[in-house]
């Protein structure tokens, strides 16, 4: 049993002052409030871990080195697959690794990876061919993060469109085949396997109820650029969201990620789907997609979540306080979200298969993440404006499973995954 004692954390029912938080197999046995102060101390405020809904790891490696491009979405889409083809399962795993530890030092405890990177070189498979998954697997593990591995159904270039050359890496040729290689992946105590969609481009229409046979959860990028739209428009006469809802994909195992040009038919097929919609807003605004209809979606029943996607940007607190930043610049009215609603979104691990995480309550997993409240950005403030006020760069400790992986600032588990990012992110491109 190992006991934390929080200055101050915020508990299912508000924020309460001087909890102990006992912590026993990686979830917590007892939360109590107004307790004599022993065990570990956490100063400041401690929160449930974050979720991060969405993440291309491999898209780190575009930090800085695409922002000033004054093309389209399609033309940053060139260099990311310029990445993509340098990439092997032995630097996959040290590129991850050190995106993963940024993701744990910014306050993400879960990540779900939309895993599309499948094959060597021309679309031959690996010997072992979940490869470069396994990559990933071990890259969380040794960061000390939950993974979801999203294993991506990827078949075509576009709408009857023959994958490219760097495209033949993510394809399995067909949805069977391509299950068939996600059958042999074996869950672990801190990883798990869901499915995804790449989106209603790159995977043909008679293939779509194929990869929604599983049980774990299942993504897709829907609706993030108007071009997608129309494309799916003129060959099927449906929005992307009308094709999912005729074949039955819309459940509440799915999560539609960007959901930023939808109808008002789409907003209510989600609703009634109990869906899920995974904001990005960071990756949103970098690649100019637009700005998606978070709190009309949040009305009609779809349940939010957020994510870093292409992790120009890894920092849950900027992520989710851009929904209610962005809303008020789509409607310019402000109080679009309360602080409450914003948290609940930041800390929906149950998008990427860990229901039980998210909470500080009994039963469930010991994820938490303390803030300091000291800080220039965050001194004086009202802890329930957190959200609002802090930064990755204020998370002080990190608790993953009941694991301490970050304490006062500092990743225990990688000495200064800043110099493995640098190192690897320089060798890919001179490589």
């Amino acid at each position: 049993m190992t006991t934390y004692w929080c200055e101050r954390a915020w508990l299912p029912d508000g924020i309460a002052d001087a909890v102990r938080i006992e912590v026993d197999g990686g979830k917590i046995a007892s939360v109590t409030a107004n307790a004599p102060r022993e065990g570990s101390v956490l100063n400041g405020l401690t929160l449930p871990g974050f979720a991060n809904g969405h993440s291309h790891a491999f898209h780190r490696a575009l930090r800085g080195r695409t922002h000033h491009d004054r093309g389209t979405f399609w033309t940053w889409r060139e260099r990311m697959y310029s990445l993509a083809s340098r990439l092997e399962p032995d630097s996959y795993y040290r590129l991850a690794r050190g995106v993963y530890a940024e993701m744990v030092l910014a306050g993400y405890t879960s990540v779900g990876e939309f895993h599309y990177l499948h094959h060597a070189p021309g679309g031959k498979p690996y010997a072992e061919p979940n490869a470069m998954g396994e990559a990933l697997r071990q890259a969380a593990a040794d960061a000390g993060i939950r993974l979801t591995l999203l294993d991506t159904c990827y078949l075509a270039g576009g709408i009857d469109v023959e994958p490219d050359e760097v495209q033949q890496r993510f394809s399995d040729g067909s949805a069977a085949k391509w299950a068939q290689r996600v059958g042999d992946l074996r869950a672990g105590e801190t990883f798990r396997v869901g499915g995804a969609i790449h989106s209603v481009r790159a995977v043909p229409e008679d293939q779509l109820s194929e990869v929604d046979r599983g049980t774990g959860p299942l993504h897709i990028h829907l609706s993030e650029q108007r071009a997608e739209n129309e494309q799916c428009l003129a060959a099927y006469g449906r929005t992307p969201t009308g094709l999912l809802h005729d074949h039955g994909v819309l459940g509440e195992r799915l999560t539609a990620v960007h959901a930023t040009h939808l109808t008002a038919g789409d907003i209510k097929w989600l609703g009634e789907a109990r869906s899920r919609a995974c904001f990005c807003p960071t990756t949103e605004r970098d690649l100019g997609d637009g700005i998606g209809p978070a709190r009309t979606l949040l009305d009609a029943g779809v349940r939010l979540c957020v994510g870093s996607d292409s992790n120009a940007v890894v920092d849950a607190f900027e992520e989710a306080r851009a929904l209610e930043l962005n809303e008020r610049l789509a409607s310019e009215r402000r109080g679009r979200f309360s602080a409450g609603e914003l948290l609940a979104a930041a800390t929906d691990h149950g998008a990427v298969g860990w229901d039980e995480v998210g909470r500080l309550a009994p039963g469930a997993g010991a994820d938490l993440v303390t803030v300091g409240l000291g800080s220039v950005r965050t001194a004086g403030i009202e802890p329930s404006g957190v959200v609002f006020a802090a930064s990755g760069a204020d998370v002080r400790n990190v608790v993953v499973a009941g694991r301490e992986v970050v304490r006062d600032g500092v990743h225990q588990l990688i000495d200064r995954p800043e110099t493995v990012l640098a190192k690897e992110i320089e060798a890919l491109w001179q490589s």
